[in-house]
């Protein structure tokens, strides 16, 4: 019509009427867009994820796109989440359930330089999606695990605080606590501090660089001092010639590698001349300049001087490049094994799989790991009992449903995962009780644990003399925490067992009496037996 308009009065139109044209072209135009934009749906990342240098960032319940291996976890982790969502608002049977938060601030997609490794993101996911499950068995409220992907390199971590910071003012379901943080870095330093300014209660599973501190950060995993006091025990025994050699990442940007070079300096550095003896690398994890995984000159220097214990001062990726290229130049006329000491979460399937076994043999070496888990643990004809027997139930389901891999639960991950989340799960189910002491109120009626509480609960001594009266009772062993002001908030009398490899001898047991324990103060005697 208003093209007829228009030849049959090309010389009558003013300002208006070239204004509606206008304003009608740009509506029709806007339509266009709105229409375009819901017929392809919210996108990879969801509503409430945005795309940051192509990583979703940001918190969700829901699924969104990351690495392919990880996408049927995430998935699972949303259905889970969707099930508590519909008990509290339409159960299909009985009462409603009250549901809080608990967040999983973490990567969900990896490159080569990441610090965490796509298997690794796998396990860590897997091992918290099982202690959600188990906890929402049981009576008290339930909870949702929100993913919280922070970026591959840890460096999008401020909009994900933020948010989270806002979701914890939820009255009908806050957040309570944040889990999953997986490495030491000046990002994740960052992060940790920004969530307990905050004063959001933050469980590291798997964080070891033992100055990674803040007093809302709790930790599950041993830390790098303790890994090395369990090496410390391990050389006592056996000493061999004392003829060490160290290896180090120099990168700055690693706290880990940092903090764990001047561990073995400290611990070691006296009774092996770590000073005189020892070469840096550059490691793969980071951005530092360089070619990476050069060990020619270490190689070298270990032949040379017939070294018989080597401190490996870097991140597991990086171990066998280092291994292979031992293996290139044999035994170096060594009458005895050498040793490549580490510490670590657990031993990475990379280290042990057919090739690794084969530079290990012909560089006449083997691997002692201070770790946090032992697969000996589950590896026995004997099937584990009480959290450990229960995690490894739920996992094997979650690991056929979702091909995890035969050695899924060696690195330790989906183990400290669990246990990290079962901690924040566990004062929560403590708070809940309490605050609804006599239970006879209804569920819209009952009083939902906030942050506040949930920390409160958290700084009790769960140690006290020669007791554990409220202990985590992990898959990873039982242990806890002594409180505010002790300790900067790392586990104690967790177990630390030495493992060896390819002639493993396991620690057994997690409670066996002769393993190495976390223990207070450095004494024996603190833990209760």
């Amino acid at each position: 019509m208003l093209l007829r308009l228009f030849r049959r009065h090309p010389r009558e139109w003013g300002p208006l009427e070239w204004l509606a044209v206008v304003g009608i072209g740009a509506l029709v135009a806007a339509a266009i867009t709105i229409a375009v934009t819901m017929a392809q749906g919210p996108g990879r990342c969801g509503d409430d994820l945005r795309d940051i240098d192509g990583d979703c960032v940001g918190v969700t319940e829901e699924a969104f796109e990351a690495d392919p291996g990880i996408e049927s976890l995430i998935g699972a982790v949303a259905d889970e989440n969707a099930r508590v969502k519909r008990d509290w608002e339409d159960p299909p049977s009985g009462p409603r359930i009250p549901y809080v938060r608990i967040a999983l601030m973490m990567p969900f997609t990896a490159d080569d330089h990441s610090a965490m490794t796509a298997d690794m993101i796998r396990r860590g996911i897997a091992g918290a999606l099982a202690a959600q499950r188990q906890a929402n068995r049981f009576g008290g409220p339930h909870y949702q695990l929100l993913l919280a992907p922070d970026g591959r390199n840890l460096d999008q971590w401020e909009p994900v605080v933020d948010r989270l910071a806002e979701l914890t003012k939820d009255t009908r379901a806050p957040l309570v606590g944040v889990t999953g943080i997986p490495s030491s870095t000046p990002e994740t330093r960052k992060a940790i501090a920004a969530l307990s300014r905050h004063s959001i209660p933050t469980v590291g599973p798997v964080i070891t660089a033992a100055n990674m501190n803040s007093p809302y950060f709790f930790k599950t995993s041993p830390n790098n001092d303790q890994f090395a006091r369990a090496l410390k025990l391990y050389l006592d025994r056996k000493p061999a010639r004392h003829r060490g050699f160290l290896v180090w990442d120099h990168r700055s940007e690693d706290v880990y590698s940092q903090n764990l070079r001047s561990v073995f300096e400290r611990h070691f550095g006296d009774a092996y001349d770590l000073t005189n003896h020892n070469s840096n690398f550059t490691g793969t994890s980071g951005t530092d300049k360089g070619i990476p995984q050069r060990f020619t000159d270490a190689v070298q220097k270990i032949c040379n001087e017939k070294s018989d214990t080597v401190f490996f001062a870097g991140r597991d990726q990086d171990l066998p490049a280092f291994m292979e290229r031992m293996a290139q130049e044999g035994s170096c006329g060594r009458t005895t094994t050498l040793r490549i000491l580490k510490v670590g979460i657990g031993l990475e399937p990379t280290l042990t799989g057919d090739a690794p076994r084969r530079w290990l043999d012909e560089a006449r070496a083997t691997i002692v790991d201070a770790s946090a888990v032992d697969p000996a643990w589950w590896a026995g004809k004997a099937k584990p009992k009480k959290a450990l027997g229960r995690f490894l139930d739920s996992f094997e389901e979650i690991g056929a449903q979702h091909k995890l891999g035969k050695k899924a639960l060696d690195d330790g991950y989906a183990v400290m995962y669990h246990d990290a989340f079962t901690l924040l799960a566990g004062a929560v189910d403590r708070t809940f009780a309490e605050i609804n002491e006599g239970g006879k109120k209804a569920p819209e009626a009952l009083s939902i644990p906030t942050k506040d509480d949930v920390y409160n609960t958290l700084i009790i001594p769960s140690i006290a003399g020669d007791g554990c009266s409220s202990c985590l009772v992990g898959a990873g062993g039982t242990y806890g925490f002594e409180g505010p002001g002790r300790n900067d908030q790392w586990a104690v009398c967790k177990p630390v067992p030495v493992v060896e490899f390819p002639s493993s001898a396991g620690s057994g047991d997690p409670g066996a009496p002769g393993l190495y324990r976390t223990y207070r103060n450095g004494s024996r005697n603190a833990c209760p037996s």
